[in-house]
């Protein structure tokens, strides 16, 4: 096999690697299978540590239903799963890769979402019981500023999924720098380009996409002015299909070492964790059906395949309609459709659209906690209330049913409709559910399937393939 030009190993964490990252999907979109797989091909797998799956004696998944009362007890009941879920695929994927782990090759990584509930709590249970196996740590969605200190408290090293120099900055000054010799790897997430959540922020506009190269250049300089080795690279992920692609990052002192992450690839393997219904569905999409969103409850954007699920919910938040108490301004026309006695006011525009959803079918008026309403059918409001009913506490601060991880358990804002909940979707397309009926999260370069002649006659490679072939550039 012939290696692309620039392509060579290097030290990362202190294991010798292929500059090839396995990216961390959760809920159980990457487990022990594909990250063991990925690691003892000399990369780095990761393990999501998101809500894993964890095994019965007889090696069955075991399912997790939440038989608590309230959701401060079934929110204990998570982190006992996500921990236990944690320790089995990091064990299973270690075993996988143990050949190529003892001789110092390859690497397993943990992947954790700093908002996830109960997040530093899963990280102190699985490091906990994984020591000597897992090598590090990569985690992002927020600011996780106490990620270094827990991963030097294990001794693993840490990869901070982060969109910009400002962010990186920000870490490093405040807790970074107290554990500077366990910075395994800095990973630079193209808010645009990344499948799941990513860090776009509110001065970036979600249309206009920006390139990777300046930003990634000024995250290399912010770290050499904050005296950041040179032998800490940075992973860029996002967008990364082939290594011809990059081939101007390879080698660059500007840009200094760069190792790249795969998430959407790997999807589509032998070893990888999804339905295959899923997987074939990957074969259809073509380009601009990953849709860049704001639906996710925990307020970050994310990029997932816009099928009718998510376009579901992009009609919803369009038959929406802002209220006022009182006949103020433009709003002087009572809402005589889907709010039984309550008194809204709207404008004249907005009671006719009101009016016309009513009668399509979509005849219950639901309250968001920015004074608008949307309108949705019984069975969507039904759907919509038992599930916020049943929450768990997934996330820390949890848009679409209100918990907050806090003594109060409770954002101080409503509930909102426009949302859905997250853990409910994500484990059901992970465990055979239908593919167009829930959230498939995937980077913007997943509708290369169809086109990339590797990919000819629905071939699905094993991971060990799809390395060797990444290897050669392509």
């Amino acid at each position: 096999m012939a290696i692309f030009t620039g392509v060579r190993t290097l030290k990362m964490g202190g294991r010798e690697v292929w500059p090839l990252v396995e990216g961390g999907k959760g809920v159980s979109a990457t487990n022990h299978a594909s990250s063991g797989a990925w690691a003892l091909a000399g990369g780095v797998g990761t393990v999501s540590a998101v809500n894993a799956d964890s095994y019965d004696v007889d090696g069955l998944i075991i399912p997790q239903i939440y038989r608590a009362a309230t959701r401060r007890d079934r929110h204990e009941e998570l982190v006992d799963f996500a921990i236990e879920g944690g320790v089995a695929q990091v064990q299973r994927a270690y075993d996988i890769a143990a050949p190529e782990l003892k001789r110092g090759i390859g690497g397993i990584n943990i992947n954790v979402l700093w908002e996830m509930g109960g997040a530093q709590r899963v990280l102190h249970g699985v490091l906990e019981r994984t020591k000597g196996l897992v090598n590090g740590v990569t985690c992002g969605a927020g600011m996780p500023y106490k990620l270094s200190e827990i991963a030097a408290q294990y001794g693993v090293h840490y990869y901070p999924i982060i969109s910009s120099a400002r962010a990186f900055r920000a870490l490093w000054k405040r807790a970074y720098s107290k554990a500077a010799e366990w910075l395994g790897a800095v990973v630079y997430e193209d808010p645009w380009l990344a499948g799941g959540h990513n860090g776009l922020s509110n001065a970036e506009d979600p249309r206009v996409p920006q390139d990777p190269y300046p930003r990634v250049a000024e995250l290399r300089a912010t770290m050499r002015e904050l005296g950041v080795p040179e032998s800490v690279p940075i992973i860029m992920a996002g967008g990364v299909w082939r290594l011809d692609e990059w081939a101007n990052w390879l080698d660059n002192p500007e840009l200094g070492q760069i190792v790249f992450q795969f998430g959407t690839r790997p999807l589509l393997t032998q070893e990888s964790p999804i339905p295959d219904a899923w997987k074939q569905r990957l074969f259809n999409l073509a380009e601009g059906d990953i849709l860049l969103h704001k639906f996710s409850p925990t307020g970050f954007y994310s990029s997932a395949i816009r099928n009718p699920y998510l376009r579901g919910l992009e009609a919803r938040s369009e038959r929406q309609i802002a209220f006022s108490t009182t006949a103020t301004g433009d709003h002087q026309f009572a809402l005589d459709v889907g709010v039984g006695t309550k008194r809204y006011f709207v404008t004249g525009g907005d009671l006719l659209h009101a009016r016309e959803w009513h009668g399509a079918g979509f005849t219950e008026a639901l309250k968001t906690p920015d004074n608008t309403l949307v309108f949705v059918t019984p069975p969507e409001r039904g759907t919509i209330r038992k599930d916020q009913a049943d929450c768990m506490g997934c996330l820390s601060h949890c848009g679409f049913s209100a918990w907050k991880d806090t003594d109060t358990n409770s954002t101080g804002r409503l509930a909102d409709p426009r949302s859905f909940c997250i853990q409910k979707t994500l484990q059901d397309i992970a465990h055979g559910g239908d593919p167009d009926a829930n959230l498939a999260f995937a980077g913007h370069s997943a509708y290369r399937f169809a086109s990339d002649p590797y990919y000819s006659n629905r071939f699905i490679p094993t991971v060990k393939q799809l390395v060797d072939r990444i290897l050669t550039g392509a």
